[in-house]
């Protein structure tokens, strides 16, 4: 029997035990993946507040799960495959074993939709990024590429047309699904060249990252070489949910919280990436985490 167990080991996860640990709650803090999600493999965090030089991801993360353990949570990697009530508290059950809980936080956050083509994985950190505010200022007076043609994208290329000497935006379709003021923007923007009715076919580059981009005609399947240094995939988020959509209230796929973060389950909170919400980045995670565990702190007092 635990006070608390932690789904994911993200920048909420993490954050919500240094706050539970320290209230002197017994904290387990449960990782299916790897220690720091997506903000783990981000080559330079330079927005997050207390590091002017800025800081890798990973080594940011590593603090993170330190300061976790130095206040007393307990992190295990495995994977949890089902949570419900019982009379004894919240059981969660993993690929290893059946646990119980006084209250669960889900913090399993979400991915970006990748473009499944060749060269994407291979310049991920060299070229290839999900986030121009986290990346943009890498690629200052540089060709570089959005993919996309919602909201997001259109707010990306927008943001990184400030700081790019031109941005590509490609898109699949004539049409944009991002809102008109957003697009009308963008048509007005000198820098902003659109490829339209195109897809990706191959991100290719060398040892110094990437050079250009494949495309293809939606079509007439004619190719072009597009040369740029960066590129910025801007497809949609996928919620981390799993087996938890059949248990709480969700939105589009994303968990539906009160203002203090609990979930449609009693006892079962959720924060960060996970949550229904419309900014997803480290800072707003932490501030999610720190909340969460405070509530469930101020939560199983009463």
């Amino acid at each position: 029997m635990y006070d608390v167990i932690i789904l994911g080991a993200g920048p909420a996860g993490l954050t919500a035990a240094i706050y539970t640990g320290r209230a002197k709650l017994s904290t387990l803090v449960l990782e299916a993946a790897m220690v720091g999600g997506n903000a783990g493999i981000a080559d330079i965090i330079e927005n997050y507040p207390g590091f002017p030089e800025g800081i890798s991801g990973s080594e940011l993360m590593a603090r993170f799960k330190q300061q976790a353990e130095n206040c007393g949570a307990e992190i295990r990697y495995d994977e949890a495959l089902d949570i419900y009530p019982s009379s004894q508290g919240i059981v969660v059950e993993t690929r290893l074993e059946k646990l119980t809980a006084r209250a669960v936080l889900v913090a399993t956050g979400a991915r970006r939709r990748q473009l499944q083509v060749p060269g994407e994985e291979e310049f991920l950190g060299r070229g290839v990024s999900y986030c121009a505010t986290c990346d943009g200022a890498f690629f200052r007076n540089s060709p570089v590429a959005v993919i996309g043609g919602g909201d997001s994208a259109v707010k990306e290329a927008l943001y990184l047309a400030d700081i790019a000497s031109r941005v590509y935006l490609v898109h699949r379709r004539e049409g944009f699904r991002a809102h008109k003021a957003l697009v009308e923007r963008m048509h007005n923007n000198e820098r902003i060249i659109l490829k339209l009715n195109q897809v990706v076919d191959e991100i290719e580059g060398d040892e110094y990252g990437v050079k250009q981009l494949l495309l293809k005609e939606v079509k007439s399947g004619q190719a072009e070489k597009l040369p740029v240094e960066g590129v910025f995939v801007s497809i949609g988020m996928v919620p981390a949910i799993g087996f938890l959509a059949n248990r709480l209230q969700t939105d589009n796929g994303y968990i539906v919280v009160d203002e203090s973060l609990m979930t449609s389950m009693p006892g079962v909170f959720a924060a960060g990436d996970i949550c229904s919400k419309k900014v997803r980045q480290v800072a707003t995670a932490v501030g999610d985490g720190a909340l969460a565990g405070a509530a469930i702190t101020e939560y199983l007092k009463e």
